[in-house]
C-alpha cells in the first residue's frame, strides 16, 4: 500500500476521477470540489491537498482538502489506508481544522490523527446525503426562481454570515470570496416573492448530476414553503438542464429539513459526519 500526493487537480484528476465516479453519491462533495479546482482554480487561492491511498494500482482511497476548509474523505476499500493519509497530513498539514466524510471512514481518521498528534476532537454535524432522480409535486406558494445576480451581492453576503452562523461552525470563510464564485458560477439562486426570501446554491458539478447546497431562508421568512418551493424549482431546473439526478446533504438535526427535501423526492442514500478538532 502506498500514498501518492499531487501537486495539480490534473493530474489527480486523471488518476482519480473513475474511483470518484464509481460511488457518485457517497463522493458527491468531492467531485464537487474536483470540478472547482479544474474549473474555477481561483475559488481556493491556496494550495490543495489532493491524496490517493492505493496498492497494485487499485484505489483504496482519495482525500482531498480546500484551505482553510477540512479534509474531506472518501469512501474507502481498506481503512487501513487512512493511516497513511493522517501520517502524511501531519507533515503537510499539521494544523487540521477538521475532517468530513463517511461515518466509519472518518471514525478511523480520528482515531489514526488522535494516535498521530494527541489532537482531540468533537462532533460538529451529523448529515446524510439524499439523491433526486425526479420532482414531486409540491403545495403551490407565490414567488418565482431566479438566478442571483451582481446587485443581489450586499444581501447574499448578509445571508452567507446568517447561515454560517446558524449552522454553529467556525469557519475560517471569506464570504466575498465565496459569493463571488457563486456569482460567476451562476450557481446561486433565489426564491423571489417581491423580494428575495429564500436562497439556494446548485449546479451541474457532476458529469451527469448536480450538487445542491446550501440552502438557507432568514427567519423571518421560514414556515411559508418558500425554501421547499426553491428547491424543487431548482432541482427542476437542474434535471431539465441534462442531470439525471441530484445532490444535497441534510442535517438529520433538523427534521423540518429532511422532511421538506424527501416531500419533493430526495431519498437517503448514506451517514456523512463531520468533525473539528479542537485547539488551545
Amino acid at each position: 500500500m502506498q500514498l501518492r500526493r499531487f501537486n495539480n487537480i490534473q493530474e489527480f484528476w486523471h488518476n482519480a476521477q473513475d474511483y470518484l465516479l464509481q460511488y457518485e453519491a457517497e463522493h458527491n462533495l468531492l467531485l464537487g470540489l474536483s470540478h472547482t479546482l479544474l474549473h474555477y482554480p481561483d475559488r481556493y487561492p491556496d494550495p490543495p491537498y489532493l491524496a490517493i491511498a492505493q496498492t497494485k494500482g487499485k484505489i483504496l482511497a482519495a482525500a482531498i482538502r480546500t484551505p482553510p476548509h477540512k479534509l474531506v474523505l472518501s469512501k474507502t476499500q481498506d481503512l487501513n489506508a487512512l493511516t497513511l493519509i493522517a501520517q502524511d497530513l501531519q507533515d503537510y498539514s499539521p494544523q487540521l481544522p477538521g475532517v468530513s466524510g463517511l461515518v466509519a471512514e472518518v471514525e478511523t481518521f480520528l482515531q489514526s490523527w488522535q494516535t498521530l498528534t494527541g489532537q482531540s476532537y468533537r462532533r460538529v454535524m451529523e448529515l446524510k446525503i439524499h439523491q433526486l432522480t425526479q420532482v414531486e409535486p409540491v403545495a403551490t406558494v407565490s414567488g418565482n426562481l431566479r438566478l442571483a445576480t451582481e446587485s443581489d451581492r450586499p444581501l447574499l453576503v448578509e445571508w452567507f454570515t446568517n447561515f454560517s452562523a446558524e449552522i454553529g461552525e467556525v469557519i475560517s470563510l471569506d464570504v466575498e470570496q465565496a459569493v463571488n464564485s457563486g456569482l460567476k458560477q451562476q450557481s446561486i439562486h433565489l426564491w423571489s416573492d417581491g423580494i428575495p426570501v429564500s436562497w439556494a446554491s446548485g449546479s451541474k458539478s457532476l458529469p451527469a448530476a448536480a450538487r445542491i447546497g446550501p440552502v438557507y431562508t432568514p427567519p423571518e421568512y421560514r414556515g411559508k414553503g418558500y425554501a421547499t418551493a426553491c428547491v424543487a424549482a431548482l432541482s427542476q431546473k437542474l434535471l431539465d438542464y441534462g442531470c439525471d439526478r441530484c445532490f444535497l446533504f441534510t442535517d438529520l438535526a433538523n427534521p423540518t429539513s429532511n422532511y421538506i427535501y424527501q416531500k419533493i423526492g430526495y431519498h437517503p442514500v448514506c451517514d456523512w459526519h463531520d468533525y473539528s478538532f479542537i485547539y488551545g
